[in-house]
């Protein structure tokens, strides 16, 4: 681990001692004897609802997936892929996330204090369904959050993520406590909650330590800390004067997981929230953990992903994905876009699709979507749908770059349909064949587009 850190030819005791003097709070991590059972080099062998979960579903994942078996197993084993999926999601269809399987899109959705209406978010879930998001993220905050969470289970069977740091603080306020009362037993106890439940993965802020946090917040940053599990972990550390719980009893969280295949989004509390922030002190400072732990967990028998930056200039999306892939050794990267650029309110869906092709093409696995509501107001369906539209146009893109044959195939099927103004060929190759449709609806009758009629391009030379 960080090679270009460390002398090639120092020794292991050196090593260690250079991690102790530079990752005091994860000594931990490294130094640590291992405990009995642990040293299998096989990951199925330690998480054997992982392994029931490959049985049943390796054949159509591959299928899918156009890959062969050996390179899932390979990819899983290495950590460079997760199969998302918890047993106790009941008709649950699980999926792979890491390239070179297909990129895959989140939706985020849930209540807040000023909107809280279960129905709507049943209408966002159908809307997450018909745009063809791959997973969902519960981020309520206000209601029965644990209602809320059992419905979501029982309506989507892709794979379901939380922030279960999102429902303690709930109970806390709500109570009138305040962040910095809480004890690492609430957030531990929330956490088994939503395993037990059924939840696939949970986002946890493991990698942001005290230092982190006091870079972020006394650092001159533009944005601060955007992240509301991270700004909530930040006031709790700088508030009691404490190490982050979920980092000083990090195999506390894993003894929990493992055994319903919960992959841990290693969250990035510290993620920029302004172009201007990105590349920082505190954010790189978050990698370096995120990689430890990322480390620390497939050592143990738990999935990890490792969560990516939220704004990042354009010019530097390829050089920020690329850093955080090496020192996280290849973990699938789930990123918020990237946005690259501050000032466009109403249309970050549309920045964050210009960020996210750029960082598909840069080894990006995972894009959580944006919505035109981001930054102003919690999305509605119609929202919802066109932020999973505009991250699955990002996908392709960035899919099409990279040359994946179906990517490619989709490409020559849609170019063989406009050449021979086939319509129905043209629906079947779109991403959203239902708008194809809706906007081709009032000229259907016509063999050519209402843009051009008898001047169609394409029509003048056909018989030539």
């Amino acid at each position: 681990m960080f090679g270009a850190l460390i002398g090639k030819n120092m020794s292991a005791r050196n090593q260690d001692e250079f991690y102790a003097d530079n990752y005091r709070d994860f000594a931990f991590l490294l130094m640590r004897p291992k405990r009995e059972g642990e040293m299998s080099r096989d990951l199925f062998d330690k998480n054997l609802a992982l392994k029931k979960l490959l049985d049943d579903f390796l054949p159509i994942l591959a299928g899918e997936e156009a890959l062969a078996s050996e390179t899932i197993i390979d990819a899983l084993e290495m950590g460079t892929m997760a199969l998302l999926g918890n047993p106790a999601h009941k008709n649950l269809k699980p999926i792979l996330v890491g390239q070179p399987a297909r990129i895959k899109i989140n939706a985020n959705i849930g209540t807040s204090p000023l909107s809280n209406c279960v129905e709507t978010e049943r209408k966002k879930i159908d809307a997450a369904r018909d745009a063809g998001a791959d997973t969902i993220m519960d981020l309520s905050i206000a209601g029965d959050l644990d209602a809320i969470r059992e419905e979501m289970l029982n309506l989507w069977h892709l794979p379901l993520g939380t922030v279960p740091m999102y429902a303690v603080g709930q109970k806390l306020l709500d109570n009138g406590r305040e962040i910095a009362d809480m004890k690492a037993d609430e957030l531990f106890a929330e956490i088994e909650k939503h395993a037990a439940q059924g939840v696939d993965f949970v986002t946890v802020h493991c990698g942001l330590s005290r230092r982190g946090a006091e870079l972020a917040v006394r650092d001159n940053r533009e944005m601060g800390i955007v992240s509301r599990g991270g700004s909530m972990l930040a006031r709790w550390m700088l508030e009691n004067d404490r190490e982050n719980p979920l980092l000083e009893e990090f195999d506390r969280l894993l003894e929990i997981c493992r055994p319903y295949n919960v992959t841990l989004s290693l969250g990035d509390g510290l993620r920029p929230g302004a172009g201007a922030d990105a590349g920082d002190a505190a954010q790189w400072e978050e990698v370096i953990n995120l990689g430890l732990l990322a480390r620390r967990a497939l050592e143990f028998g738990v999935q990890s992903m490792i969560e990516g930056p939220g704004h990042v200039r354009l010019d530097q999306v390829k050089t920020q994905i690329q850093g955080i892939k090496r020192l996280t050794h290849g973990a699938p990267l789930y990123v918020l876009g990237p946005l690259c650029c501050d000032s466009a309110p109403g249309y970050d869906h549309i920045a964050g699709a210009i960020g996210g092709a750029t960082g598909v093409q840069a080894g990006v696995d995972f894009l959580c979507y944006l919505t035109p509501a981001e930054h102003l107001t919690l999305p509605d369906a119609a929202d919802v749908f066109q932020g999973v539209m505009a991250s699955r146009v990002a996908a392709h893109c960035g899919e099409v770059a990279l040359g994946r044959p179906g990517a490619i195939a989709r490409e020559k099927a849609m170019n063989e349909g406009r050449k021979k103004l086939d319509w129905h060929a043209m629906e079947k190759a779109a991403l959203d064949p239902a708008t194809l449709a809706k906007r081709r609806e009032p000229h259907n009758k016509e063999e050519v587009c209402a843009m051009c009629g008898k001047f169609c391009a394409v029509k003048m030379l056909q018989d030539k």
